[in-house]
Parts: structure tokens; sequence; C-alpha cells
């Protein structure tokens, strides 16, 4: 499946957001307008439309998905009870490759993405290398021993070390492990969306 492997600082600026989950720069080092030639020079309310497809696109790109699999995340969002922001924002934060980036254990969702499907990662013991994978409450996470034998392992348990995971997650350095306690919520995003405008982007689409 494609994904965006272009300039990730190009994608903050563009959206006027930092994306914690997309790249680890410090956003306000580089130009604040978007990018282009005549990006800093756009002026001009923008429409209804452009709106909502920025919404769209600031947790389309934080949390690494493609358009097609993003779809599905809304359609089964509206099919559950309960608002749909809120239920989107319970199965996206609990991708497998978010839950163990919001552990502390990887410095972004790629990197954690990666490291999923490279085989460090075992949820309750067994070995998952599909960084979708939905973790479901009471489910446990953890670094596989043998990768934290090594020097990356080692230093990927240190970066862990300077952050701390969000309320749904309960964390045990220790040994190097997780549990997802309660189900996630839009207060638990790392920045600012408008919930709203991404589920009325969809509204004529599902």
């Amino acid at each position: 499946m494609a994904r965006y492997r272009g300039p990730r600082l190009k994608v903050c600026r563009a959206l006027g957001v930092d994306l914690p989950g997309l790249t680890t720069k410090i956003r306000k080092d580089h130009r604040q307008h978007p990018p282009g030639v005549h990006g800093a020079g756009r002026r001009g309310k923008p429409s209804d439309y452009k709106i909502r497809l920025q919404e769209k696109q600031k947790l389309r790109f934080h949390f690494g998905v493609v358009e097609k699999q993003f779809r599905k995340y809304m359609s089964e969002a509206a099919r559950r009870k309960g608002p749909t922001g809120r239920n989107l924002i319970s199965l996206l934060e609990s991708r497998l490759d978010n839950v163990i980036w919001r552990l502390g254990f990887a410095p972004t969702i790629p990197a954690a993405r990666q490291m999923v499907v490279h085989g460090h990662i075992t949820l309750n013991g067994h070995k998952v290398d599909r960084p979708s994978y939905q973790v479901k409450i009471g489910m446990t996470i953890q670094v596989r021993e043998k990768t934290l034998s090594t020097d990356f392992g080692r230093a990927r348990l240190e970066e862990a070390t300077h952050r701390n995971p969000p309320e749904y997650l309960e964390r045990d350095l220790a040994t190097a492990s997780g549990k997802l306690i309660q189900a996630p919520t839009p207060n638990d995003l790392p920045f600012d969306v408008d919930l709203q405008q991404v589920v009325e982007y969809y509204s004529q689409m599902l």
C-alpha cells in the first residue's frame, strides 16, 4: 500500500500545524508560510471545502494512513454507537503503531510502524507485524527482549524515559511494556483538529 514518503515538514507547513507523529523536527525553525513560490503571498479566506479537507488531512498524515484506509475508519466510526468523531479518534489512537509511539518506544509513528513490521513488538506475548492492528483494552504491548539487547533497543528505551504516555495507556519501563487501560478520546490527540469538519467532509461520500 502506497504511503507518503515526501518531505514531512512540507506537509506541516501546508496544513499550518505541527504533526508530532509525523516528524520530530521543530517547525518554528522553518518558514511559517505554506510551501511553494507563492506560499508567502497567498491571501484570502479559505473555502468551506478547503477547511474540511485540511482538517481531514491533519489526521490522515499524522496517523500515516492512505485515503482508502481512512474512509474505512470513517465508515466504521459512523456505524458504531456514539459520536462519529469520537469513534474515529478511538479507532485511530488504538492502532498498534500509534500506541507504540504514544508509549514513547519510537520517535515518530513511521518509526513505530517500522518496528512492528521488523518484528520488534509483541502483543500479549505474540509477535505482530501489522501496524494497523487494533489494540483492545487490556492488551499488553512489549518490545521484544531480543530487541532490548541491541543498541537500537536500548536507545529506544532511553528515549521513552523522556516522554510521558497519555492517560489511556499504562507503561512499565522496567519491562519495556505498556497496556491500553481505557478507550482513547479526542482530548488525547496531541494537536488540535476540528472533528466536525472531518465528519462533514465525508457526509456525502459514505
